[in-house]
């Protein structure tokens, strides 16, 4: 055992005998813990020989709550015997007189306390510990299949990323290829008929070339005959190639053909307009989890507000005075009025009466009388009371200030098999 995991004997600390005396036992009377010499002592003495005794080790495994909860108050260093139901907090003599004069419902602490460890309630809680413990563990494990199911879905979603952008990269190659095979299709074409053209103008060109290089030995050593054929022929190839570059001109052979690359705009658009593959959202839908309900006000259940049968003792908190040579037959109800009023509902053979009594006993007026017979009544509201009259199935209401029927109403009765 570690220095901090030691409990110190109270007595041998509090009397300065030791600091260091470990506890063996701790008392619930006492509320101390005591080593092994002080637990001798204190088996044997006549005032602590009943008191009940734990080990220190089960001690220190109560909760702290039940650890830090003393038989004694605090502020007065009295006993509890007294329990506030509305605080819910047990009081000494002091306290009561202190902090809850005005609490109308101060209980005997035995009363509260009695069979408390065999009362339905400890069971139920054991039972509510075991589900809310039951709800916390399918809770954890509901998060953690939650989070393997996000990292899934994190997997899923870059594969769908990197998936998209080797399409595109698959799609733009395919679409380059073909592309520049295009390109080199359009070139190879142009490029041969540039080639034959100029074939053709170099094969005219030597030709000019060769009368233009034999020309001065043609005015030199040429007879004048043989000059007049020869410029003839001369004027006939100049004219046919005048003709001939006129007709190339003419016939759009000449024409610049310019090599040109159009991307469709749709593409051009993606460096402009697409600003990402797509959006990664969190979407939220409601838990598929399910838990047991837990018990509402579950700690009213320690604390008994029906007192037993054999604890109920009732007694006399006021009595009716009837006047002298007032005929009452049979009570058939009482009704205690808001403002702390009595009615009585007074049934004859042949006719009903209603009586109006004060707050303390004394008697008014009568209020109103029946032609029948009243079986029951009732307070309905403001200053109205009900009368029940069974056997001719009709209701009376009664304004008890006005001393006057107010309204008469039928009801039937269904009978259901």
């Amino acid at each position: 055992m570690t220095s901090s995991d030691m409990v110190v004997c109270t007595l041998c600390y509090d009397e300065g005998v030791s600091k260091d005396a470990s506890a063996v036992t701790w008392c619930t009377e006492c509320e101390g813990f005591l080593c092994i010499d002080c637990e001798r002592h204190h088996q044997k003495s006549k005032m602590s020989k009943d008191h009940k005794t734990i080990s220190s080790e089960v001690y220190k495994k109560l909760p702290k709550c039940m650890q830090e909860t003393k038989s004694q108050c605090r502020d007065h260093k009295n006993k509890f015997e007294l329990y506030c139901s509305f605080h819910a907090c047990p009081c000494c003599v002091q306290c009561v007189t202190d902090k809850h004069l005005k609490c109308q419902d101060i209980k005997p602490l035995s009363d509260i306390l009695r069979e408390i460890k065999s009362s339905a309630s400890v069971q139920l809680l054991e039972k509510d510990l075991t589900d809310v413990k039951g709800n916390f563990e399918e809770t954890i494990s509901y998060l953690k299949n939650r989070m393997n199911t996000s990292n899934i879905q994190k997997t899923k979603a870059a594969e769908k990323i990197r998936f998209i952008k080797t399409s595109i990269d698959d799609f733009l190659t395919k679409i380059e290829q073909e592309m520049l095979a295009d390109l080199e299709t359009k070139h190879s074409k142009l490029d041969l008929k540039m080639n034959r053209l100029l074939q053709q103008l170099e094969h005219q060109a030597n030709q000019i070339d060769k009368w233009l290089s034999g020309f001065s030995e043609m005015t030199r050593f040429a007879t004048e005959l043989q000059m007049y054929v020869g410029l003839l022929e001369i004027e006939k190839v100049t004219s046919e190639a005048d003709k001939y570059i006129e007709d190339l001109r003419n016939g759009k052979h000449l024409d610049e053909n310019n090599l040109e690359v159009t991307i469709t705009s749709s593409l051009q658009s993606i460096l402009k307009d697409v600003k990402a593959l797509g959006k990664v959202d969190i979407n939220s839908s409601q838990s598929s989890l399910r838990i047991k309900a837990g018990r509402k006000d579950q700690a009213q259940d320690l604390v008994r507000l029906v007192p037993r049968i054999e604890e109920i003792k009732p007694t006399i908190l006021r009595t009716l005075i009837i006047p002298k040579g007032m005929d009452i037959a049979n009570v058939f109800a009482c009704i205690i009025l808001p403002d702390g009023r009595f009615i009585i509902l007074d049934n004859h053979d042949v006719d009903g009466q209603l009586l109006l009594f004060s707050n303390d006993g004394m008697f008014i007026r009568q209020v109103s009388t029946f032609p029948g017979e009243s079986y029951d009544a009732c307070f309905v509201k403001n200053n109205t009371v009900a009368v029940l009259f069974g056997s001719s199935n009709k209701i009376t209401l009664v304004d008890i200030e006005m001393n006057e029927i107010t309204k008469k109403l039928n009801f039937q009765v269904s009978v259901v098999q």
